[in-house]
């Protein structure tokens, strides 16, 4: 008969790898297909990347560095600044399935009333997540009187994890 010492011992050789064998969990809320997880677990084994607010580029450099036409309306600054993020996530390694985690700030649009153009913010949202790429990330939405630059409408941060 073995010892409890000796057990103990196998037992705890076999728990790392039960560990690593765990995934990242997405899931999903109930009778929907709303293109957001409704939580992410993360197994221990998953090394975890913070990613900082990210804000969209010049679209029209000819534009007032402060104003909305160098930037563009919600859409085209949500895309310009996923394609931002996605160009950090890549040079570590890491793609937009990997994000678990997504804040966005989206500051009201005049043009829509001083509300916040979500339909737009959700046309170049779904361009990244929800149809070919599924992993979707848990993700709030605030709408915020507004960002450094008069011009920004939207800025973005993530946290992406990969086993």
């Amino acid at each position: 008969m073995k010892s409890f010492a000796s057990r103990l011992a196998a037992l705890s050789l076999l728990l790392p790898a039960a560990a690593g064998a765990q995934e990242i969990v997405r899931h999903k809320i109930p009778n929907s297909d709303f293109p957001i997880a409704l939580a992410v677990t993360l197994p221990p084994s998953a090394t975890i990347h913070f990613i900082s607010g990210q804000v969209p580029p010049v679209v029209n450099k000819t534009a007032d560095p402060n104003s909305l036409a160098a930037f563009g309306d919600t859409r085209t600054q949500t895309v310009g600044v996923l394609n931002r993020i996605r160009e950090i996530l890549q040079g570590m390694g890491l793609g937009m399935g990997d994000v678990v985690k997504m804040q966005v700030f989206i500051v009201g649009d005049v043009s829509k009333g001083g509300r916040a153009d979500v339909a737009g913010f959700m046309e170049g949202y779904t361009q990244f997540f929800g149809g070919a790429q599924p992993n979707l990330p848990a993700r709030s939405v605030f709408q915020v009187a507004g960002l450094s630059n008069p011009g920004w409408l939207i800025e973005i941060e993530v946290t992406a994890a990969k086993k």
